[in-house]
């Protein structure tokens, strides 16, 4: 595994989470919550009371507090960066807001191929981003090696689908348009999000992340043919680049997680696609992703995030306890 270009960090005491994503036997199921650090827990919304949320976002200090917080709490085996993958569209410039009660807003969305012309030509992220990368080197050394720590960024096709559609969308009907009407343009701004990306992933790992996700959290509303025009390559050419580029400078990679949000047509191509790790929502049966996935690649998830409601114990059924998952 590649270690961070010119830090040293406190050494790593549990490093389940590493060795599932690499595919090896491990005592255990390693276990993170996607958004463990969040409203569910108290002291994260006196923090909300207090700021507001992209300001935690853009705060080394508190993204690094909240960040924690679960991890004081649970026996957790990762903790992941408090932040947000629409921090992407703002680096780009493009005004986010987080409205109480609905969520992220774009008070001028993308309308038009025209609109691309208000996006930043090249986004310097260290300069845009660089309040992420201080909060993950604070955080990796205020964890003194308790738990690995997970990056991460919104893949191209979810980030674009929201600077279109302008903030949650039950169809992405405006966002899809575009792949219809608009194909060359849409191949277009989807680069231009594939090369922030990039840029913000290597820089999470060079200041200390240990793992990295990408959130295809769209892909299950385009359907099998447009995920292969427009998400699919992009997700690749993001692993391959990724890898690449970090194995230039240190000589090795991190693991790489995608989680493709209801692709179930996609598994087997995503589990081609460059990345250790794939992940699962909670309306497939494990062993039918296993199959479709083939044993040479972790799984990760599968639990109904709805099931921590539950007052028993909820019990997880694996596709194959001789085969890696998260």
């Amino acid at each position: 595994m590649a270690e961070s270009v010119g830090q040293v960090f406190p050494a790593l005491k549990n490093d389940l989470i590493l060795r599932a994503a690499r595919g090896e036997k491990t005592e255990r199921v390693p276990v993170w919550v996607m958004r463990q650090a969040g409203r569910y827990l108290p002291e994260f919304r006196e923090e909300r009371l207090q700021h507001d949320f992209f300001k935690i976002c853009r705060t080394p200090e508190l993204a690094c507090k909240v960040t924690l917080q679960p991890i004081e709490r649970f026996p957790l085996d990762a903790a992941i960066i408090f932040s947000d993958i629409l921090v992407v569209p703002q680096a780009m410039g493009m005004l986010v807001e987080m409205l109480p009660g609905k969520g992220p807003h774009f008070p001028e969305p993308l309308a038009s191929p025209e609109d691309l012309k208000k996006l930043a030509e090249h986004v310097d992220v260290q300069q845009k981003l660089g309040y992420v990368f201080e909060a993950i080197t604070l955080t990796r050394n205020t964890l003194q090696g308790r738990v690995p720590l997970i990056g991460f960024t919104g893949a191209p096709w979810t980030l674009m689908s929201y600077m279109i559609e302008g903030g949650g969308s039950t169809t992405q009907s405006k966002a899809k348009a575009w792949l219809y009407k608009h194909p060359e343009e849409s191949h277009s701004l989807l680069q231009r999000i594939t090369d922030v990306c990039i840029d913000y992933l290597i820089g999470q790992v060079e200041a200390g992340a240990q793992l990295l996700q990408v959130f295809e959290s769209h892909a299950g509303i385009l359907g099998p043919d447009l995920f292969s025009t427009f998400s699919l390559p992009y997700l690749c050419q993001i692993s391959r680049t990724v890898k690449e580029r970090l194995r230039s400078k240190t000589g090795g990679s991190v693991p790489l997680i995608v989680f493709a949000k209801d692709a179930h047509f996609g598994l087997e191509d995503l589990s081609h696609s460059g990345y250790d790790v794939v992940g699962l929502d909670w309306t497939i049966r494990p062993q039918n992703a296993r199959a479709l996935a083939g044993t040479g690649i972790t799984l990760q998830g599968n639990l109904d995030p709805c099931a921590l409601y539950s007052p028993k114990a909820c019990s997880v059924v694996l596709a194959d306890a001789n085969t890696s998952h998260v």
